[in-house]
């Protein structure tokens, strides 16, 4: 009787055990470092005419987390860092990236230093609480032939080796350009990647941009695994417009994309872990309705 006490006793335990395994929930976002947010240049107009009342709304819709397209003298949307911080701290807003091109006036050839301008924009992005320190472009004249783009890439790694300091790292974000244009038979996204340190520098994949120059994201997400730590979540239609480009943005799911696929590769294998809505085109729609939108979207699609 003894041992058939003993062995129930035990066969209920590991049964308790196997129940509580099975129903265990999974590992939440903050657990694994991922997070869901929106780029704001997506409502530029709105930020610019009501920065407060535009980051009200996209708090009431269920944002958490921002990213910045405009840092001037020293202030985002008009206000110091500080006071920035306690707004977003105020609404339960975080931002742990932003976008601040660094070109040739932030870089001292002579002291082979960076120049105040470019501290400060590091300095103020500690001070709001950033991760990453993004750069969204990169001048022609620093890209001309393959010499000159690997020259400024050890400068990407020295700004990484800055951002460090402040418990930060830098980053790029890609447009088309870096996909079209080739130096020395080479991509220009394929030295930027091979001349940068994955350790110093990020980089943010526009799923989108690169349509424009004749990639497509899966492709890339599966030649540099593990290299994106953060990506611009984007949708793509034909241009309805006259302008210089063939695609533009729209709300996710509507286009030639297909951002799920892309992103849940990027989470599987990219290294992603920054998710973060992107839309510079509507349709029709109103910027804020599109974002609205968006973020059901990719909550349905468990991000």
């Amino acid at each position: 009787m003894s041992s058939r006490r003993d062995f129930m006793r035990k066969g209920a335990l590991g049964l308790l055990g196997t129940t509580a395994w099975l129903t265990a929930p999974k590992a939440s976002a903050a657990a694994t470092g991922e997070l869901m947010g929106l780029q704001l240049y997506s409502v530029r107009d709105d930020m610019k005419k009501d920065p407060m009342g535009t980051l009200k709304q996209l708090s009431a819709m269920g944002y958490k987390n921002v990213e910045h397209a405009n840092y001037v003298e020293r202030k985002f949307y008009g206000y110091a860092p500080k006071e920035f911080r306690k707004i977003l701290d105020d609404l339960g807003l975080k931002m742990p990236s932003g976008h601040t091109v660094m070109g040739k006036q932030h870089w001292d050839e002579a002291t082979k230093d960076f120049t105040d301008l470019w501290k400060y924009t590091v300095e103020d992005a500690a001070v709001v609480g950033q991760q990453y320190v993004i750069s969204p472009s990169l001048d022609k004249t620093l890209r001309s032939t393959a010499s000159s783009l690997k020259h400024y890439m050890e400068i990407f790694n020295k700004s990484g080796e800055l951002c460090k300091k402040s418990g930060m790292k830098f980053g790029y974000h890609n447009h088309d350009f870096e996909f079209s244009e080739k130096l020395d038979g080479q991509t220009m996204y394929d030295i930027m990647l091979t001349e940068t340190d994955p350790n110093l520098v990020v980089q943010q994949l526009d799923i989108g941009n690169l349509y424009n120059g004749g990639a497509k994201a899966i492709d890339i997400v599966k030649k540099w695994p593990g290299r994106f730590v953060s990506m611009h979540v984007k949708d793509e239609i034909k241009a309805s417009g006259g302008g210089n480009h063939e695609y533009e943005s729209c709300v996710l799911g509507k286009g030639i994309v297909n951002p799920k696929e892309v992103i849940d590769l990027g989470r599987k294998s990219g290294g992603t872990k920054h998710f973060i809505i992107e839309q510079e085109s509507y349709q029709g729609k109103t910027p804020l309705d599109a974002m609205k939108e968006n973020y059901g979207i990719m909550k349905k699609w468990g991000y």
